[in-house]
Order: structure tokens, then sequence, then C-alpha cells
């Protein structure tokens, strides 16, 4: 509903977002792709008939929309590639003898028995011990038995 004094709309009931005191909300610099759509469409059903929106303005504004949902889709692609090579380098350590510092600040030798990939990044198994592959300070190869 406008605003009897400025006769605008508020943002609130644009985005049909009701403000509570327990209401989370996001910084005032992040809009998600929904609040971006809410916004252009407001902007239509708003516009006034005697000046409408430019089409030029328009085409500019759909145009950064796709731009920001590739970026997004790429973003995501980008980390789940991350995740990916980090295991792989993580699993190629299986089988080799690793230095690392131990709970006392020396250095620990074992042999790799298992890697996983935890929310923390890549992790190793070490005989009891879980070791995250960024505190490995040497990699040799196992002597074979």
């Amino acid at each position: 509903m406008p605003d009897a004094v400025s006769g605008y709309t508020p943002i609130n009931d644009v985005l049909g977002v009701q403000q509570t005191p327990q209401t989370t909300r996001k910084s005032n610099d992040e809009l998600d792709k929904d609040a971006f759509l809410k916004l252009l469409v407001a902007q239509l059903k708003y516009q006034d008939p005697n000046s409408p929106v430019d089409s030029s303005q328009f085409m500019s504004q759909t145009a950064q929309f796709t731009s920001v949902e590739k970026l997004t889709s790429l973003a995501d692609s980008q980390t789940a590639l991350l995740s990916s090579q980090q295991l792989l380098s993580a699993s190629s350590l299986v089988g080799k003898t690793v230095s690392y510092p131990g709970p006392d600040g020396t250095d620990v030798s074992g042999v790799v028995t298992a890697a996983q990939l935890s929310t923390d990044g890549p992790v190793l198994r070490v005989g009891d011990a879980s070791v995250p592959l960024t505190s490995v300070k040497e990699v040799k190869a196992t002597p074979a038995a």
C-alpha cells in the first residue's frame, strides 16, 4: 500500500517481507535473484503510464540479472571443482608416508591409509590420527615391505 506522505510503496511491501523483530535479514548489499525479479516486476507495475520505463533500461536490467545469475552458477561450479580437486590430491597420498606436526609440535611421520573431504577441507587418516592436508610438511614414497 503506498505511503500517504510520500506516495511511494515501501520496499518491504513490494518484496512481500513482513518486518518483525525476529526477522533475520541479509545485509543491505545482498539481494538474491528472486528479490531482483520482484523489484523489476514492481518497477513495471508501478511505473507512470505517461512516462513508461525506457526499453533500453529494461533490457540493461535484464542483462544485469542474467550476468549475476551466470556468475553465481559459475562460482558454484568452481567451488565443486575445487572440492573435487582437493579430494583427488588427498587421495593420491594414500599409501605414501607423510610428515606433519604432532600435538606437541614435533614432527610425526606415518603412512596415509585413507583420505576424506570434510567441511574444513581434505583430511588424511594416518594411523589413528586425522591430519588436515594443509598440515602435511613432507611426502615420501613408502618403502616396500
